[in-house]
């Protein structure tokens, strides 16, 4: 009878200490990515909303009839109507259509420097990861460096040092901020691939054979992919944010082109914001749900490529 009684294992003990084997099941018959994007209601909400977004900026001209920069003197600080439903600034510009089409400016300046940031950091991180000793040292060192810098700061010397020779352009913001932005990125995939790396499947990579480049493009890098994608669908909407701070400043793109930050630079006098308040409101809106829409999005990818993210947490 004790026998039987010592035999019985504790029935919680198996189901409180799952596998690895076990949870790797579970992952591969629980729902899809689709399916579990689709019940974080935040992060569809985030994906609609950068969907209304880039398509409105996209469709300006139909949404608009009206130019961005064009001058009606008889139209000066008319309020939200139907004719203008964001209103008119002390030019008679119309607010709806400075909006929209800052907003391509704005949303193709996340877009394009976030893509040189991930190029940059993804490739430094890949090789300090992999071959580490004196490669990783430098490059660590150099981003604790860069890190420790205020990246605004960076960015106000860089455009400022330029700005003067008629080079501040759209294409200058946007290599300037890619170029200031790629630190995290680069500390993100190092981490990765100093844990892949020793793993068996590129230790069985290198024993076929294989060259360093082919086992880290081949092998280690698709296995960042996912931590990739939420880094650089949550520094969008950083990004965002120091363009329309570097076009608050003065130092961004320059009038008469439109942007949400020199839309909100155009509205920092106390007397404009008393007297037209949706100068300042409707590019502001606009900055706060971009921002928002990408970190709902990049909080739901992370949950859906890491299903056990939620539980770890």
């Amino acid at each position: 009878m004790s026998q039987k009684f010592m035999a019985a294992p504790p029935a919680s003990a198996a189901a409180e200490a799952p596998t690895l084997e076990q949870l790797a099941e579970r992952a591969r018959r629980g729902p899809g990515l689709w399916t579990r994007f689709r019940r974080n209601r935040l992060a569809v909400l985030g994906a609609l909303l950068l969907i209304v977004l880039y398509g409105s900026a996209l469709f300006a001209p139909v949404i608009s009839p009206y130019d961005p920069d064009a001058v009606d003197l008889r139209a000066t600080k008319a309020m939200p109507s139907l004719q203008h439903p964001f209103g008119t600034d002390r030019l008679g510009r119309d607010t709806l259509a400075r909006s929209l089409y800052g907003g391509r400016i704005s949303l193709s300046i996340g877009l394009v420097a976030v893509g040189i940031s991930v190029v940059i950091g993804v490739l430094l991180g890949a090789v300090a990861g992999f071959y580490g000793r004196a490669v990783d040292n430098v490059i660590t060192a150099a981003v604790d460096v860069l890190l420790s810098i205020p990246s605004l700061f960076l960015l106000i010397i860089a455009v400022s040092f330029y700005r003067n020779s008629g080079l501040a352009s759209l294409y200058l913001i946007m290599a300037v901020i890619g170029l200031t932005s790629w630190m995290r990125i680069c500390r993100l995939v190092r981490g990765e691939v100093l844990s892949l790396k020793e793993r068996e499947f590129v230790q069985a990579a290198r024993l076929l054979g294989n060259r360093d480049a082919g086992i880290v493009w081949r092998h280690i890098l698709p296995n960042t992919f996912a931590s990739i994608i939420v880094a650089a669908t949550l520094g969008v909407g950083s990004i965002i944010i120091f363009e329309s701070s570097l076009s608050f400043l003065g130092l961004g793109v320059q009038p008469p082109t439109a942007t949400w930050g020199s839309m909100l630079r155009e509205a920092q006098s106390v007397q404009i914001l008393a007297e037209q308040p949706w100068i300042a409101f409707f590019p502001g809106l606009l900055i706060v749900l971009t921002v928002l829409g990408f970190n709902f999005l990049g909080d739901g990818l992370r949950d859906a490529l890491d299903p056990f993210h939620s539980r770890r947490a």
